[in-house]
């Protein structure tokens, strides 16, 4: 199993904006088979060192990781959207 965790920083980090990038996340279950787990939320902290949302995705290996980077869904409304709302993002990729 290989697992990989995004950090986003959002521009501008309202809770309502927040929200709306975890909501927009979460549309990805379902349309792209590879994807074997998905979970994202907001961050509750608020420190300095923190990010906005996280996602956590997991996958049977590392093909279905490289697969679901090149899904038409992931390539044509998330990643658009996230560029858009964000302004920083960090990823961490692990087998688990």
């Amino acid at each position: 199993m290989l697992t990989h965790l995004v950090f986003i920083k959002l521009k501008d980090a309202t809770d309502k904006n927040k929200t709306a990038v975890v909501e927009k996340l979460l549309t990805m279950n379902g349309k792209i088979p590879e994807l074997r787990a998905l979970e994202a939320g907001a961050d509750i902290i608020g420190s300095e060192r923190s990010y906005d949302v996280a996602l956590i995705t997991r996958f049977d290996s590392l093909a279905d990781m490289e697969a679901y980077q090149v899904h038409p869904y992931h390539q044509t409304e998330i990643l658009p959207y996230l560029r858009s709302v964000m302004s920083d993002a960090k990823a961490v990729d692990f087998e688990s």
